[in-house]
């Protein structure tokens, strides 16, 4: 069975900024993803990230400030959301 993709959600910013969130439900949860969901968070322009989210395999729930990357802590979905545009507004200076 495959993920499937349960938002996607893409919306300029400012000038050529853009944000898209994108969020699957997986077939099963796994140690590394016990939330059961694979996500992807991306602000900024093309060849440019200023604020990602992400929990790819082999790193976990972590996020992006432009060249910086520290672990994230997963509570839910409107958290994960409601962080990641908080951070993205202080990022850009919105």
């Amino acid at each position: 069975m495959k993920a499937s993709l349960i938002l996607d959600i893409k919306e300029p910013i400012v000038g050529d900024l853009i944000m898209q969130i994108r969020i699957w439900r997986l077939p099963e949860v796994t140690p590394e993803r016990p939330h059961g969901l694979k996500y992807s968070l991306f602000c900024g322009r093309p060849n440019e990230r200023i604020v990602g989210y992400d929990n790819e395999l082999g790193k976990g729930d972590h996020r992006h400030y432009r060249d910086h990357e520290e672990p994230y802590v997963f509570v839910d979905i409107p958290t994960l959301i409601l962080d990641f545009r908080c951070d993205v507004m202080r990022e850009i200076g919105l």
